[in-house]
């Protein structure tokens, strides 16, 4: 069923799911510039314009767009090398190439961008946020780089002394406060409370026991006004654009937040029946959003998954409740920023390390080995592990250029034929040839064009071989329309329907 056109036609439920998701994205903001070694307000200005503006002009309208995890370690070891200064104008050249690449309709390229790859990335970052956090659990700062942070976590632990409790010993049992009571309460929660998020309460409980006992730990850092938090630019602004560096980073910028805002909005289509998104239009927003933030001084976005997620399953509607919370945030810090100074760093360093941990997904890699093989869950071997031990860039590239791999046993012919056959009741579809990433954009553009109230006959009888990426793309289609009620059948060898079945 679509939902209404008219703005403000389920303001009721949009205002109550906008107040869930500023009590997720809260936490997340401040955390996830701390991970990003830069001060947390800059993720409050990226929370805000995320909100507002993205929220205006989003593609996908419950798609919730703010400060990511995935981009915390790139920018960590970007402030690292360039410095903070430097941020800013790489973060507006990053939004300008995204703005351009949706004005050139290449928004429908990076869903073609392999999943094992992708999911590796994230686990990889994962992993490093979770290797990082653990230092901040010690009241301490992350070393430069994960391999770095690995070897010193044995110092971190064997200098503990459970007889002499000073700050660090302090700031540990704050930290495992947080993590034990987000996991408790998400858990144990009675169902009347089952939207309230459990980075919330454990942050919430972490700040009133540091408050209560006196514990002298540091503490969240914001800005007396608001006004402050925005820095606009000033002269000599862009001269950091002059170095190859920089200009490298924005590339990655612009390629990792973009392909993790698609993938986000395609798995946000998949809990809702309403408006889909509109990848070319959510590119164009996203490029906005980020150039605003080069500008007033905070970190990238990207679409992210778990406001998202929040946003959906608290009942959202329309585009208003995202906007509605990043209101919601620019009140809270404007009127309110006493209470964010007494929340222990720490605190926000065990949301991290629980962020963290779950995008560090054991399951989706014994899923890609059943179910596709031994390539796909290679190249997501092979992505996290560089992504750890050298940077995410690397990582991510050579992932990519694993997957050409899967192509080398359709190398002699590589075409994808897609025929289309409207009766009165059941469109017929017939892929003929190879179905690979790369004709994965026009094999998208033709399945979404099909009407949503129709049956559907998809014959995959003449196709030579299939890639990981456009099975588990095919696959999510048929679980979206099976979803919606409507009736496919499905006919073709059974090594290649098998894994469509098993996914969907």
């Amino acid at each position: 069923m679509a939902v209404p056109s008219k703005p403000f036609a389920h303001f009721a439920r949009d205002f109550t799911a906008s107040i869930v998701v500023f009590l997720v994205a809260m936490p997340l903001c401040m955390g996830i510039a701390i991970a990003s070694g830069v001060p947390p307000e800059m993720g409050l200005v990226t929370g805000i314009l995320g909100g507002i503006v993205v929220g205006f002009l989003a593609g996908s309208p419950l798609q919730v767009s703010g400060p990511a995890a995935g981009l915390a370690v790139i920018v960590f070891e970007f402030v690292r090398d360039h410095g903070l200064s430097a941020l800013g104008p790489m973060l507006i050249l990053a939004g300008l190439l995204q703005v351009v690449a949706g004005v050139l309709r290449l928004g429908g390229l990076f869903r073609s961008i392999s999943p094992a790859v992708v999911h590796g990335m994230l686990a990889g970052i994962g992993a490093l946020i979770v290797i990082g956090q653990f230092h901040i659990l010690f009241d301490a700062k992350p070393l430069s780089n994960g391999l770095e942070n690995i070897a010193a976590m044995p110092a971190r632990i064997l200098g503990l002394s459970p007889f002499d409790l000073r700050a660090t010993e302090l700031a540990l049992i704050i930290g495992l406060l947080t993590i034990g009571v987000m996991l408790a309460w998400e858990k144990l929660r009675p169902s009347s409370l089952s939207l309230v998020p459990g980075a919330l309460i454990g942050v919430s409980a972490a700040t009133l026991a540091a408050y209560a006992f006196g514990f002298e730990i540091a503490r969240v850092t914001v800005p007396d006004s608001i006004s402050s938090a925005f820095a606009l630019p000033g002269d000599g602004f862009f001269t950091p654009l002059l170095e190859p560096g920089i200009l490298l980073a924005a590339v990655a910028v612009a390629f990792i937040a973009s392909a993790e805002t698609l993938l986000s909005a395609a798995a946000v289509d998949r809990m809702h029946d309403g408006v889909r998104t509109d990848y070319n239009k959510e590119l164009r927003a996203q490029g906005v959003g980020n150039l605003l933030c080069g500008a007033a001084g905070g970190l990238p976005m990207t679409g992210v998954i778990v406001r998202s997620s929040a946003n959906v399953q608290a009942g959202a509607r329309t585009r208003l409740s995202t906007i509605f919370h990043g209101i919601w945030i620019l009140g809270f810090v404007a009127l309110l920023p006493g209470l964010l100074r007494e929340i222990p760093m720490t605190a926000l360093g065990g949301v991290l390390v629980v962020t963290g941990w779950r995008l560090v997904s054991i399951d989706h890699v014994r899923h890609l080995l059943h179910v596709h093989g031994r390539l796909p869950a290679l190249l997501w071997l092979v992505t996290f592990a560089l992504v750890i031990a050298t940077d995410l860039l690397t990582g991510v590239l050579a992932g990519l250029a694993l997957s050409l791999l899967e192509l080398l046993p359709y190398r002699r012919s590589l075409k994808l034929g897609v025929a289309e056959q409207h009766e009165e009741d059941v469109t017929h579809v017939a892929l003929k040839g190879t179905a690979t990433f790369l004709s994965l954009t026009r094999l998208n553009s033709v399945l979404e064009s099909l009407p949503h109230d129709r049956s559907v006959r998809l014959d995959l009888g003449a196709l030579k071989g299939m890639d990981h990426t456009t099975a588990q793309t095919l696959s999510e289609w048929l679980a979206r329309r099976k979803k919606g009620g409507a009736h496919i059948e499905i006919s073709g060898p059974d090594d290649i329907v098998r894994p469509l079945a098993a996914a969907a």
